[in-house]
C-alpha cells in the first residue's frame, strides 16, 4: 500500500492531543505523498551576503511587550546596523508595529487571537487567568505550528520572543525544530494560585510548574539567552509549590536579570507644564486619566470610574479626566460626564500619564511601571484571579512603595472618588517612591547583539 507505520514510544491514549507536533508533521508528510502540490519558488542567498534577519516575536496581550521590545529592537540596531527584524504579532500590537514602521511578517495574519481568548474568559473584572491559558492549548498549538513554517520557509539569525509561551513550551517539548539562536524574555516567572476556596488551581498550578521546570533542566541550552526583566527581588519571595523550589533562587540559576525596560526616558517628562501645553491640557486644573490596558477587559473598572468622577466633580468641580478606552473598547459606549473626555487608542500614552495629576488603571505592569518612573500617583485595580496582577505585579509595586491598590469588587463608586481626590493632593508633596534603574533596553540589546555579532 505505500503506507508508513509512526510509532510514538509512550505516546499512550490520544497522541494527537499529547504531541500535536509529531503528529501534525506526520498527518502533513502523509498528505503530501498523496497530493501533488505546485512546486513552491525558491531562492537562496549565501548567508554571508545577505543581511542578519530576526524574527522577534511579541507578546499580543496588551500593549506594553510591544512598546518594550521596539525599545529593545532599535538599541539592537545600533549595535548591528543591517539587521532585518520581522515581527510576529497580532492585533492590537500589528497596530503599533505598522505605525512605528516596522515589518510584520504577513503570515501573522493567520494566526489565531490570543486577546479574544482571554476577553471571552473575562468578566465584571474578573479573569480566572491561570485556568484561561490552560484553555488555549488548540489557539498554542495552531500558532505555534504556523511559527515553525515560517522558521524554516526563511533564514533567521535570531529569535527573540518576549513571553512567546507557545513557541517556548513546544519548542521544548520538540527541541529538534530549533533552527535559529533562541532568545527568551519575560517579566513573570511561575504560576501562583489566586483562590484559597480552590485548591485544584493550587495543585495544577504546582504542576504546571514542575513540569516547565523539569523542561528547563532536561534542556537547558535550548534558550541561547533567558532574560528576566526586573531584578530578582522583584520576585514574589514564594516556592513555585510544595516540594518545589523558591522563585527567586531558581530564577537566578535560569535567568539573566537586567533593569526594566522603560521604552522612554523619565527625564524628559518631568517638566509637566511644557507637556500639558503640547498635549492641549490645562495648566491649573486637577487631571485624572484613566486607562486599562490594550484589550477589552477593563470595561468594568471604566464604567465604575465614570461613576466615581462624576461623584468626585461635586467635590473638586475643575477636575478633569482623560478616560483611555483601548484600542478594543468603543469610548461611545462609555457615558458622556462633563470635564471628562474620552479616547480609544492613544500613541505614547505614557505622556498623558506623566502630566497628569494622578491615574486610575488596572494591574498590568507596564502601565503601572510608567507611572513608577514618571513619579505619578495612582491607583490600581488587579483583576481577580490572575494570577500575575495578584502576586507578581503587586509585589513589584510593594517593592517600588508605589500606588495605591484596590479590589474592585469592595470598591464603590463613592470610595474612588474618595481615593480619587486623595490621590490628585498626593502629588503636590510627590509620590516618594523608589527609582526605577535605567538602562534596561540597552543591556537587553547588548546581550542580544552578541548573538549575531559575537561581540
Amino acid at each position: 500500500t505505500g503506507a508508513r507505520l509512526l510509532v510514538i514510544e509512550g505516546g499512550g491514549h490520544a497522541p494527537h492531543v499529547r504531541y500535536p507536533v509529531a503528529v501534525n508533521h506526520a498527518i502533513r508528510d502523509f498528505v503530501d505523498r498523496l497530493v501533488s502540490r505546485p512546486p513552491k519558488q525558491a531562492a537562496w542567498q549565501a548567508s554571508h551576503s545577505r543581511p542578519r534577519r530576526a524574527l522577534w516575536v511579541s507578546s499580543p496581550i496588551g500593549l506594553g511587550h510591544v512598546q518594550r521590545d521596539l525599545a529593545i529592537a532599535r538599541a539592537v540596531r545600533k549595535r548591528v546596523p543591517d539587521l532585518e527584524i520581522h515581527w510576529w504579532a497580532q492585533p492590537p500590537v500589528t497596530d503599533v508595529l505598522a505605525e512605528a514602521g516596522e515589518i510584520i511578517h504577513p503570515a501573522s495574519s493567520e494566526m489565531a487571537s490570543e486577546s479574544a481568548h482571554w476577553e471571552s474568559e473575562a468578566a465584571d473584572h474578573d479573569l480566572p487567568a491561570f485556568y484561561a491559558f490552560r484553555r488555549m492549548d488548540e489557539i498554542f498549538c495552531a500558532n505555534y505550528l504556523l511559527f515553525d513554517d515560517v522558521a524554516r520557509d526563511t533564514d533567521y539569525d535570531v529569535w527573540v520572543g518576549d513571553e512567546c509561551w507557545e513557541i517556548d513550551y513546544f519548542l521544548h517539548e520538540n527541541p529538534e525544530r530549533k533552527t535559529a539562536p533562541y532568545v527568551f524574555m519575560t517579566d513573570v516567572i511561575g504560576f501562583l494560585p489566586t483562590d484559597p476556596a480552590d485548591p485544584r488551581e493550587a495543585e495544577l498550578c504546582a504542576d504546571y510548574n514542575a513540569d516547565s521546570i523539569e523542561k528547563r533542566e532536561r534542556f537547558p541550552r535550548l534558550r541561547d539567552l533567558s532574560m528576566f526583566i526586573g531584578s530578582f527581588d522583584e520576585l514574589p519571595d514564594l516556592t513555585f509549590g510544595p516540594g518545589l523550589p523558591g522563585i527567586r533562587s531558581w530564577s537566578r540559576r535560569w535567568f539573566s536579570p537586567i533593569p526594566y525596560v522603560i521604552p522612554f526616558n523619565p527625564a524628559a517628562y518631568r517638566d509637566r507644564a511644557r507637556l500639558r501645553r503640547r498635549l492641549g491640557y490645562a495648566q491649573e486644573q486637577p487631571l485624572l486619566v484613566t486607562a486599562v490596558g490594550g484589550t477589552a477587559v477593563g470595561t468594568s473598572l471604566l464604567e465604575l470610574t465614570c461613576d466615581a468622577f462624576a461623584r468626585l466633580r461635586k467635590q473638586v468641580p475643575d477636575a478633569r479626566m482623560m478616560l483611555v478606552t483601548g484600542p478594543r473598547i468603543d469610548p461611545r459606549l462609555l457615558p458622556d460626564i462633563e470635564g471628562m473626555d474620552k479616547r480609544g487608542y492613544v500613541p505614547d500614552l505614557f505622556e498623558h500619564l506623566a502630566c497628569a495629576d494622578a491615574a486610575v488603571v488596572q494591574g498590568g505592569l507596564s502601565t503601572t511601571m510608567e507611572l513608577v518612573a514618571t513619579e505619578r500617583p495612582f491607583i490600581y485595580f488587579p483583576l481577580r484571579r490572575h494570577w500575575e496582577q495578584q502576586h507578581f505585579v503587586t509585589h513589584r509595586l510593594a517593592h517600588y512603595r508605589a500606588g495605591l491598590q484596590m479590589d474592585y469588587a469592595t470598591t464603590s463608586s463613592d470610595d474612588l472618588a474618595t481615593a480619587m481626590r486623595a490621590a490628585l493632593a498626593q502629588h503636590r508633596t510627590g509620590p516618594g517612591y523608589r527609582q526605577v534603574p535605567r538602562g534596561g533596553a540597552t543591556q537587553a540589546a547588548a546581550r542580544i547583539a552578541t548573538l549575531l555579532s559575537g561581540r
